[in-house]
């Protein structure tokens, strides 16, 4: 599945670089920077699950309607990444300078006219919109049930980027809310809606309630896994900074928990989380209360059950036999990954 959607994602690329390159030799930058990052890793997992709940509902898993749509997803998440790097002001993604910081590093060695950081920001927002429109382009011949989820989950993730953003504006560590974002940000567009998509696109629409059970779960515990490797994850593995989360103060079920667990003296460090220029001692005593408190482990025995739950779901959906297969083991890879 995924050397398929890759070999799709570059075909595209590499065909619009070569026909927007002819007009212009500049216009081949923002598209090789939008290249560069959709092949440069990435878990494939949003694919991986839009696969299986095609193949699940009967598909056949070489048909080219269902590469597009892994590949529509994959594009998608570029755009999510690029503009969640603006916002967060992250300076690396999958081990590498972020996209803005490619162009404002580019503009401050040109010495061009203007702020390198507005030129960065400006150009990465573009490159995100082109790979918005190259994902919805790909689901052209979908039918309108499967648009209906497409255009669902995409209204979802913008929702649940303007929580996150609102979050870490106010800094709040209201658990409800904290676990809102995680459902609509992350947990259901990664999860639940590439299933409901892959079934949908097969012509199994009626399958969509009964995927939820298992989607909605692994999702959240998908996101919950993200925190805890936002906070602690190692940066050979994730590509990105230790403690970034951290430094970024985002309003995570984690840091909600903590707080709510905290004693006088540990809220005062909690309350240093999305200070400028953490430094790693700041970010290492945080870590320290975070386990301290028992946050982490009551984080890990949600991640368990959630998994758990989902997975006993399987049994319930009609689903091929290789199909449930998949999903149990994409299940445990999902909440219990290192990266």
């Amino acid at each position: 599945m995924a050397a398929a959607v890759e070999h799709r994602l570059a075909a595209l690329l590499g065909a619009e670089i070569a026909r927007w390159s002819e007009l212009d030799p500049d216009l081949a930058a923002p598209l090789r920077s939008l290249e560069a990052l959709v092949g440069g890793g990435g878990k494939r997992l949003r694919a991986a699950f839009c696969h299986w709940g095609w193949v699940g509902a009967g598909g056949d898993p070489d048909d080219p309607l269902i590469v597009d749509a892994g590949a529509a997803f994959e594009l998608l998440q570029a755009f999510a990444l690029v503009h969640d790097d603006v916002m967060d002001g992250s300076p690396t993604r999958r081990g590498r300078p972020a996209v803005h910081h490619q162009f404002m590093d580019l503009h401050h060695q040109a010495t061009w006219r203007g702020e390198p950081r507005r030129f960065g920001e400006g150009v990465a927002i573009l490159i995100g919109d082109l790979a918005h429109v190259y994902a919805d382009q790909l689901l052209l011949g979908a039918g309108p049930d499967a648009l209906l989820v497409w255009n669902e989950l995409r209204i979802e993730l913008n929702i649940g980027q303007f929580l996150d953003v609102l979050g870490t504006a106010r800094a709040d560590t209201d658990r409800s809310l904290a676990r809102r974002i995680a459902r609509y940000k992350s947990g259901k567009y990664t999860i639940e809606r590439p299933l409901q998509l892959g079934a949908t696109l097969a012509g199994r629409a009626d399958l969509q309630k009964a995927l939820s059970l298992y989607g909605d779960p692994l999702g959240e515990a998908f996101q919950l896994r993200d925190d805890l490797l936002g906070a602690f994850g190692d940066e050979t593995l994730t590509g990105k900074p230790v403690g970034d989360d951290l430094r970024e103060g985002k309003p995570t079920p984690l840091l909600a928990a903590a707080t709510e667990l905290a004693s006088s003296g540990q809220r005062s460090v909690l309350g240093r989380v999305g200070e400028p220029g953490m430094t790693p001692e700041v970010v290492a005593a945080v870590q320290a209360v975070l386990h301290d408190t028992g946050a982490v482990e009551e984080m890990e025995a949600t991640i368990h059950e959630l998994a758990g739950n989902a997975i006993d779901a399987l049994q319930g959906i009609d689903l091929t036999p290789e199909a449930i297969d998949a999903l149990e083991a994409l299940a445990r890879y999902v909440a219990f990954r290192e990266r």
